[in-house]
C-alpha cells in the first residue's frame, strides 16, 4: 500500500548517506534531500547511487530534493541557486522521485507584486524543464522573515501570492510544499487553508508552531516578547489527524516530512528525541501501521 503515507524527515543532501545509516532504523520511511543555495560540489549521480542502495536495504523513499536559496537573482551566494535547480530537475529521477522544491525567491526589499514578472521567467522556463522529465515543482511556504512589502529569498509564504504566482505560470507541475508552522507565524488558521488549497499542495513539511495569544493580546506582534515559537510536530498547536484526513479526502500521495532544528525545547541532545517523537506522532495520528482487512 504506497499511497499509507510515509513519514520521515529532512536531511543535507550532502551529507545524507552518512547520517540516512544512522536514523532509518527508528523508523523513518522517506527523506527529503535538502540543499542550502547550491548542490556545490556533491556529484549527484554518485549521490543517488549510494541512496537508492539504502532504500532498498531500508524500505524508505526520497520524496523530493530541496534546493533552498534565491534563484531570481543569482547574486552573491545564490549565484549557483538556478543552475541548482535545474541540477535535481535534472537528476530527480535517479533517486526515484518526481519533485523538486524550494524558496521561489524574490526581488531584494521589493514588494511581492515586484517580484511577479522575474517569477514567470525563472519558473515558467524551469516548470517547463521540470515537464518534459516528469517532474513537479513544489514551493516552500516560509517567509524566511520577509513580509508582504519587503524580503530577500522568498514569495510564496501567503495564500495571496500563491494568487498571483499561479496565474503567472498556470502549469498543473507547480504547486506548494506546505506546512502548518508557517502560516501559524502569521496568526493565519492552517486547517480552512489547507482544505482550501490542499488540491496543490504536493509536499509536506511536519513542523507545527506553538502560539501564545494571550501575547498577541497584550503585547501584539510588534513588541519586544515572543509570541510564536516553530514546534516539532506532537508538541504544537495542529491536530494532525484533522492535516492527514484533509490531505487523504483531496486524494494527496505525498509524505510528511519532519523540519527539525527549530523547537525550542527538543534540540541539541534532544534533537532525536524530538523528531523520534513526531514519528511516532504523525503515525499514530495517520491510523498506525497498515492492519489488513479479513478476506
Amino acid at each position: 500500500m504506497e499511497h499509507f503515507l510515509r513519514i520521515g524527515t529532512l536531511v543535507g543532501g550532502g551529507d545524507a548517506d552518512r547520517i540516512i545509516p544512522q536514523i532509518v532504523r527508528h523508523g523513518f520511511e522517506s527523506f527529503n534531500l535538502t540543499f542550502w543555495q547550491t548542490t556545490g560540489k556533491t556529484n549527484l549521480e554518485e549521490l543517488a547511487k549510494r541512496v537508492q542502495t539504502l532504500a532498498e536495504e531500508h524500505d524508505f523513499v526520497i520524496s523530493a530534493l530541496s534546493i533552498f536559496g534565491n534563484p531570481l537573482t543569482g547574486a552573491g551566494d545564490n549565484a549557483d541557486t538556478l543552475a541548482s535547480w535545474e541540477r535535481l530537475i535534472d537528476h530527480a529521477h535517479l533517486f526515484g522521485t518526481d519533485l523538486v522544491t524550494g524558496f521561489t525567491g524574490r526581488l531584494p526589499g521589493q514588494p511581492i507584486d515586484e517580484s511577479i514578472p522575474k517569477f514567470k521567467e525563472v519558473f515558467g522556463e524551469l516548470s517547463r524543464r521540470a515537464a518534459d522529465r516528469g517532474v513537479r515543482l513544489a514551493f516552500e511556504n516560509c517567509d524566511m522573515g520577509g513580509t508582504w512589502q519587503n524580503g530577500d529569498w522568498n514569495i510564496a509564504h501567503n495564500p495571496t501570492a500563491w494568487e498571483m504566482m499561479f496565474n503567472a505560470v498556470p502549469a498543473d507541475n507547480i504547486g506548494l510544499e506546505w506546512e502548518p508552522c508557517h502560516q501559524m507565524v502569521s496568526l493565519i488558521d492552517p486547517i480552512p487553508q489547507l482544505r482550501k488549497w490542499a488540491k496543490k499542495v504536493f509536499h509536506v513539511h511536519g513542523k507545527d508552531a506553538t502560539i501564545a495569544w494571550d501575547v498577541v493580546k497584550e503585547y501584539g506582534v510588534h513588541g519586544k516578547q515572543p509570541y510564536v515559537w516553530h514546534r516539532t510536530p506532537g508538541f504544537g498547536d495542529c491536530n494532525w489527524a484533522d492535516i492527514i484526513t484533509i490531505l487523504r479526502q483531496n486524494g494527496y500521495r505525498g509524505t510528511i516530512d519532519i523540519e527539525g532544528w527549530h523547537d525550542p525545547v527538543y534540540k541539541d541532545e534532544l534533537e532525536m528525541t524530538g523528531q523520534v517523537h513526531a514519528l511516532r506522532y504523525l503515525k499514530f495520528c495517520r491510523g498506525g501501521d497498515i492492519v489488513p482487512n479479513p478476506v
